[in-house]
């Protein structure tokens, strides 16, 4: 779902997220899909916020676009137009019922006039788009129809930022529809996952971990929790005295600060495990819910962010959570170019969902 189409021209997948700017561009041929090229550029401290730029923070604008330059001068895609997506406070999503039987215009027109009483806010504030869903459960002959919508402000912010970084916007997207469309190509590629089973993707970001639950091709139910890698960072930050730069590079075991001996018991194995408690508290959470009677039990559990690379976190949840578990791979049935490392992309994969659904957008009809 390409919820702001612009103009039909190839695109790359541009997800800015709080800790780094992600790159992916896919070619297909037939139904094979390959990624072309890709890259992750590391993003200042609070420079994103709440998935939003932070406007408070001196140049931020220029910041995130001079990252995004970067991380196009080192990819070179062939593609000069990009997908992006909105999301958190940025994006308002609603189901309304309409008459059955209205064309695209009409409903075009009774949606902009009611704007602020379905959104809160006057169509001229707003970038809006909708879909049909389909007929309403109760009422057959009136129609679901899912609103999206995001503040003029908002989307202006994204077009100059990429801009900045070089590309012109083809779709601004929202990031649950983009994580969905990757989710479905993730289930479609998976032999043990069949159609009329409910999964559920759990990513673990920077700062939010989200569990989304996919039944019938859609994500259904979702919840976040404030919890994610960024703690792990902060606690190597205050108990060694190092930059925020420095963290991030040392708890992927990189950069020039090597961890001293205590580390992985003293910080690594107690995040560790509360990172696998927060997860398994989710998934009980979702079964307390009335859509779990809906939807059912969950038959594969997935989970993505780049914090599930540390070693161990799988088999802790594994035995926590019990089931089908497993770690993401977008990719797992895709070519890969020669100018792409497939280690790297291996390793950064879990953290390129949201990227790989933007990426997928270059094959929609428009």
């Amino acid at each position: 779902m390409g919820i702001f189409s612009l103009k039909p021209d190839p695109v790359v997948g541009i997800d800015i997220s709080t800790t780094a700017i992600k790159l992916l561009e896919l070619s297909r041929t037939g139904k094979s899909y390959k990624v072309e090229t890709y890259g992750v550029e590391p993003l200042p401290e609070d420079i994103i916020v709440d998935k939003n730029l932070n406007e408070a923070k001196e140049n931020a604008m220029e910041i995130v676009g001079e990252a995004i330059a970067r991380l196009v001068a080192r990819t070179k895609p062939k593609a000069r137009h990009a997908a992006i997506a909105v999301a958190g406070p940025a994006v308002i999503t609603k189901v309304i019922t309409m008459d059955g039987g209205m064309t695209d215009s009409d409903m075009k027109e009774q949606i902009e006039g009611d704007a602020e009483q379905y959104l809160g806010s006057p169509a001229d504030e707003l970038n809006l788009d909708f879909q049909v869903l389909g007929p309403n459960e109760k009422e057959p002959e009136r129609m679901d129809i899912l609103l999206a919508a995001s503040r003029t402000e908002n989307i202006d912010n994204r077009l100059e930022l990429l801009e900045i970084g070089g590309l012109k916007t083809k779709v601004v997207d929202i990031e649950k529809y983009a994580l969905e469309n990757a989710l479905l190509m993730v289930a479609q590629n998976e032999q043990e996952i069949h159609e009329e089973d409910t999964i559920a993707l759990i990513e673990i970001g920077a700062s939010v971990t989200s569990l989304s639950v996919m039944s019938k091709q859609r994500i259904v139910y979702s919840q976040e929790e404030m919890f994610g890698g960024k703690q792990l960072t902060d606690e190597i930050r205050s108990t060694y005295s190092i930059s925020y730069e420095e963290a991030n590079l040392a708890k992927r075991y990189e950069g020039d600060f090597t961890l001293p001996e205590g580390y992985e018991s003293e910080i690594l194995e107690p995040f560790k495990v509360e990172i696998t408690q927060q997860i398994s508290r989710m998934v009980q959470y979702y079964y307390s819910m009335e859509a779990s009677s809906k939807y059912g039990k969950l038959t594969h559990i997935i989970l993505s962010g780049g914090t599930t690379c540390i070693p161990g976190i799988l088999e802790l949840v594994k035995n926590k959570v019990g089931g089908s578990i497993s770690l993401v791979n977008p990719f797992s049935a895709m070519n890969v170019s020669t100018r792409v490392s497939k280690k790297a992309l291996m390793n950064d994969a879990p953290a390129l969902m949201i990227a790989c659904g933007l990426a997928l957008r270059n094959f929609d009809e428009h």
